[in-house]
């Protein structure tokens, strides 16, 4: 399999004038391959959400290289690495992230509207999405008319419906209770085993990282070895 990401070197500092440099990121090295499902694992605090940001090129390290499917990323101005995040990557956030007066399918479709996509391709992309993640009867619901779980599940089809290789999930369990969590890890190993989609994800959670096929631990900005 070849490399989907390899990021190398990467350190970020935060620092204020008049305050001590706060080091959050100490040099993590990672590669993430095609169809690979891994999970970062670590208790609130250890930066994982800042390591989430960077693999989706929304923060920038102190130090670093980032390969993106063969292409070396850190010198790429802005709009060129959106169009990289857009084409090869989706997010499935923590906080869902729904905009409360359009429907479900119209959820879905929002990333389609940067892509040049005719309404009515748009329209059938975002079905099938929703039909991936078991919730086409739900097209016209609003936000506010979905339980946790169906919000959830729009958000994930809005990160399917692009066709991204790579699917990034930042804390994804954390408002689900037992039953709903564990079908949200069903859908990530069928998305990974069937659609052959790489997966991403960040959990403090022993029993959600266990579905994936590779864990690393993170601690205090670095990986535990």
């Amino acid at each position: 399999m070849t490399d989907f990401i390899v990021l190398k070197w990467i350190t970020k500092t935060y620092g204020w004038k008049d305050m001590e440099p706060v080091h959050a990121l100490r040099g993590v090295d990672l590669v993430i391959k095609d169809w690979d499902f891994t999970a970062i694992m670590g208790p609130s605090g250890c930066w994982k959400s800042t390591l989430m940001n960077i693999v989706w090129l929304l923060d920038v390290p102190s130090e670093w290289k980032y390969i993106l499917r063969g292409e070396e990323v850190k010198h790429l101005n802005t709009n060129q690495q959106s169009l990289i995040r857009r084409n090869n990557i989706g997010f499935i956030f923590q906080w869902y992230n729904l905009l409360k007066r359009i429907c479900a399918r119209e959820q879905v479709a929002l990333p389609l509207s940067y892509m040049w996509i005719s309404p009515s391709q748009a329209k059938k992309r975002s079905f099938e999405a929703l039909e991936m993640v078991w919730l086409k009867w739900r097209e016209k619901a609003m936000p506010n008319q979905l339980s946790g779980w169906q919000q959830q599940r729009v958000c994930i089809a809005r990160a399917l419906v692009t066709n991204a290789g790579l699917i990034l999930a930042d804390e994804p369990t954390w408002a689900l209770d037992s039953n709903t969590w564990l079908e949200l890890m069903e859908l990530f190993k069928k998305l990974n085993a069937e659609q052959k989609r790489t997966i991403l994800l960040i959990t403090h959670d022993a029993n959600v990282a266990s579905f994936a096929k590779n864990i690393i631990h993170m601690k205090d900005g670095q990986f535990d070895q």
